[in-house]
């Protein structure tokens, strides 16, 4: 065996492997207290398998953990393994558990937990397609694990590190547990204590919870962590007013989301410490390719044409905005505007000509969006303007933000047209995260019976599976420029995002997901 290239990097930098000389780990300066976090959409479901809004993330990923995953630079750093090691070939990673690791429920963790996790994604979970490659995985001993794989893939570790929609370690009692039917017992720092859909998760300290002593301080979601206050409670506050109001009050101590217009008030207010975060979303409509008239290239090229970025991202984010084609923020190493003639084309009359050469016979088009999240909305309501300009009988739907996601998954479903979102997790994880929404299983813009565009598949695999990073990402290229010219995307712009907490609440960090470990209230 050797160590991977992954290893071997981690080694070089202190983290991840055991045996270094390492600072003081983290040290709670104050431990108590309770910290409400206003959260702006709901969430009915903790299954981390089977859920890809940042709704269930935002809490869930408190609860779980996973044998690997990121650190604060999107780097693929080990978290419930102790160590990995890739074979010669590629074709083995042999990972070696951390010892003394217990589930909220007191029992302890072995190979066989990360099995029975291993089966349960590999049958439920919503981006299985990360385990294609995989020819199985055994458990020689309590604390090894072994992926064996059908042939090399240098872009493996990547793919089982992201946290988009991680593989996360569940008690092997609980493997056949429904699709979001999950019960919610995992291995980190917080426990959860009450669950009331659509209004508010408890969470509590895990008392025994045992930091990862191979680093010195939280990093991305994993590293050295530790819960210092006694509860946090994720309170669903869909109304950006209202979690502005609970801020100022002192009711809430931190928010997901501060509206643009109420920013320079809270500047104001020396009892409030506003935490901006560059990179939030790729505001994105999916198109339902599966049933006519959207089916029909003339008729997607029609909308594309039809479509102003500038008023869609002005109305959807306050001005807060930047234009950007594509699938990557613009500051990313990977980031390409491959394809960005089919960007913010604006052309109506164009628009109308290709929506004559569709064969568009006025029937409804539905957009599908929600309220839970203001941008996607006004998104929405400015893209059905837009389209009605040039003729298109385009109306909105408007659920919640879980029954849209629902509603968007299900395979060859009449009851949309285009799904309103925001793609962020997945960018920011990088290009192979995102561009795995465009293939099945995980395709959001439902391709008829779930058989993908062969070209756009090929491209996807090239992505995965080219040997250098250069080729792969000219597959990226290649796979973006495809997306959009044939219009299995729809990508707006880019959001950013400002957050805030109340100024006694110290260490907490805007990234993807909120985290409370290393987080605690000044007394």
């Amino acid at each position: 065996m050797k160590h991977s290239r992954l290893a071997s990097t981690i080694l070089a930098m202190g983290l991840g492997l055991p045996g270094l000389a390492l600072a003081a780990p983290f040290e709670c300066p104050s431990r108590g207290g309770d910290i409400m976090f206003g959260q702006e959409a709901n969430v009915n479901s903790l299954d981390q398998m089977t859920s890809s809004t940042i709704s269930t993330r935002n809490i869930a990923m408190n609860i779980y953990e996973t044998l690997m995953t990121r650190d604060e630079n999107n780097r693929p750093i080990l978290e419930l393994a102790e160590s990995m090691e890739e074979s010669g070939d590629g074709l083995t990673y042999t990972f070696k558990l951390r010892p003394g690791i217990t589930f909220h429920n007191g029992k302890p963790m072995t190979s066989a937990d990360v099995a029975a996790s291993f089966n349960r994604y590999n049958r439920i979970g919503l981006q299985r397609s990360t385990l294609d490659n995989v020819a199985g995985w055994d458990t020689p001993d309590p604390m090894t694990f072994v992926i064996r794989m059908k042939q090399p893939q240098p872009t493996f570790i990547e793919a089982l590190s992201s946290f988009s929609v991680p593989i996360v370690v569940i008690p092997s009692e609980h493997e056949n547990d429904d699709r979001q039917q999950l019960r919610t017992v995992g291995t980190g720092p917080f426990r959860l204590m009450e669950f009331v859909p659509g209004s508010h998760a408890r969470l509590g300290r895990f008392d025994a919870y045992r930091p990862n002593t191979s680093f010195e301080q939280r990093t991305g979601f994993g590293g050295y962590r530790v819960a210092c206050v006694d509860t946090v409670t994720f309170r669903i506050v869909t109304e950006a007013s209202a979690r502005v109001a609970g801020l100022e009050t002192g009711a809430l101590q931190a928010v997901e989301d501060v509206p643009t217009r109420s920013l320079d008030s809270l500047r104001r207010n020396t009892a409030i410490t506003i935490l901006p975060l560059q990179n939030w979303w790729i505001q994105i409509a999916l198109p339902n390719t599966a049933n006519p008239p959207v089916n029909n290239l003339n008729f997607r090229r029609a909308v594309q044409a039809a479509l102003g970025m500038e008023d869609i991202m002005d109305a959807a984010t306050d001005g807060n905005f930047r234009l950007n084609v594509g699938f990557q923020f613009p500051n990313q190493p990977s980031y390409t505007d491959a394809g960005k003639e089919t960007y913010n084309i604006n052309d109506q009359a164009r628009a109308r000509a290709l929506l004559r050469e569709s064969g568009y016979r006025n029937e409804p088009i539905v957009i599908l969006t929600n309220r839970d999240y203001p941008p996607m909305y006004n998104a929405a309501l400015v893209m059905q303007q837009q389209m009605r300009a040039i003729g298109i009988n385009a109306n909105l739907r408007v659920v919640d933000w879980p029954t849209s996601v629902q509603m968007s998954q299900r395979v060859n479903s009449d009851e949309w047209h285009f799904f309103h979102s925001g793609w962020g997790t997945q960018p920011a994880l990088g290009a192979l995260a995102t561009m795995q929404f465009l293939v099945s299983p995980n395709a959001q813009y439902r391709p008829r019976d779930e058989v993908d565009d062969p070209e756009v598949l090929a491209a996807w695999n090239a992505m995965n599976n080219e040997r250098t990073a250069e080729a792969r990402q000219a597959a990226f290229a290649t796979m973006q420029r495809m997306i959009l010219e044939r219009v299995y995307a729809l990508p707006f712009g880019s959001l950013t995002k400002v957050q805030a907490v109340r100024s006694n609440v110290q260490g907490f960090v805007p990234f993807r997901i909120p985290r409370f470990s290393n987080v605690w209230v000044q007394r």
